[in-house]
């Protein structure tokens, strides 16, 4: 377990552009984890979200170049070389996928998955890693048994809590989780979501929670972090965030999220789409959708400033006063 007082993660000023595209599908994007913290990465589909998280381990697309740091538990792993980008990957940073069935062999064993990064590493023992992994199954509610098992053989929530253990042999000081519970009920959703809660408790390990669902996010996080077109739009304690939202986009996308109390209202819809990643931006990336938007959003892009008495709350957006104390109807 990391004890320093440096983040687990400590992503500034990260660009990544592809092939192709005519500016950064990730651009200026400045992201932390405390240790012993669970943080919110939130967001329509092809925001970003995803690939924020993957650099933490440099699992980039073909022909990416990047800018920036990424440093995890003090390392930047877009420098590192092979061998100790591989010690990083094996333990000090691990990643729960949101499809545990794609992310498991069927041919083999639990017992093997579960171990294999580990011995491969000559980290420990054959000895040392089953003993490791029958105590993570244990921590996340499942027993030895499970070993000997192959994928096939238990539901999609049982395999899901493979999946942590296995990310959790490493003893890692951050873990990324991708969407990790969109293929379950929301029975075992739920439960998967309180086990790792426990896990961060028990072990102390950083988390960044990859997710579009803005209510699951406002229970799971301590602070939270709302991507659009590759840009952080707002960020802050989740409390403040979804009670106080300073970003049109962030009041846009709860304004969108079905509410017990208003079951016969009429959902509010988000019109327009993101940018064309082949097209330039010059000003904010959220201005030809927002009900806010003035002639200065068009043509200069906004940057993150804090909330009057809240240096903890930022908000890329030119036209923030305006937003307080008013609902976006998109």
């Amino acid at each position: 377990m990391n004890t320093s007082d440096r983040p687990a993660l400590d992503i500034q000023g990260l660009r990544i552009t592809l092939p192709g595209t005519a500016r950064p599908v990730l651009d200026g994007i400045d992201l932390t984890v405390a240790v012993g913290e669970t943080v919110a990465l939130v967001g329509e589909s092809g925001s970003g979200k995803s690939l924020t998280s993957r650099s933490a381990l440099r699992l980039l697309p073909p022909g990416a170049v990047t800018e920036g740091t990424v440093l995890v538990d003090g390392h930047d792993v877009l420098t590192l070389d092979s061998e100790r980008l591989r010690a990083l990957r094996t333990g000090t940073v691990a990643m729960i996928f949101q499809d545990p069935r794609a992310a498991i062999n069927p041919l083999r064993r639990i017992g093997d998955f579960l171990t294999e990064s580990v011995r491969l590493n000559r980290t420990m023992s054959a000895a040392e890693a089953e003993a490791r992994a029958v105590e993570l199954l244990e921590a996340v509610g499942l027993d030895d048994t499970a070993l000997a098992k192959y994928p096939g053989q238990v539901s999609g929530g049982m395999l899901q809590r493979v999946m942590i253990a296995t990310a959790l042999m490493g003893d890692p000081s951050l873990l990324l989780a991708d969407e990790p519970t969109t293929a379950l009920d929301v029975t075992t959703q739920a439960e998967v979501i309180a086990l790792l809660g426990r896990l961060r408790e028990r072990f102390g390990t950083g988390l960044l929670f990859v997710t579009h669902d803005l209510d699951l996010a406002a229970v799971i996080s301590d602070r939270v972090y709302v991507m659009y077109a590759g840009r952080i739009a707002e960020s802050g304690p989740a409390e403040v965030l979804f009670e106080h939202p300073r970003h049109p986009y962030t009041a846009a996308l709860l304004a969108s999220t079905p509410r017990m109390e208003n079951p016969q209202g009429r959902l509010a819809a988000i019109d327009g789409r993101p940018p064309d990643l082949r097209m330039e931006l010059t000003g904010c990336a959220f201005a030809a959708r927002c009900p806010l938007a003035t002639e200065l959003c068009d043509h200069q892009a906004p940057l993150p400033l804090p909330a009057p008495g809240r240096p903890d709350h930022h908000a890329a957006c030119h036209h923030s006063d305006r937003l307080e104390g008013s609902a976006i109807d998109a």
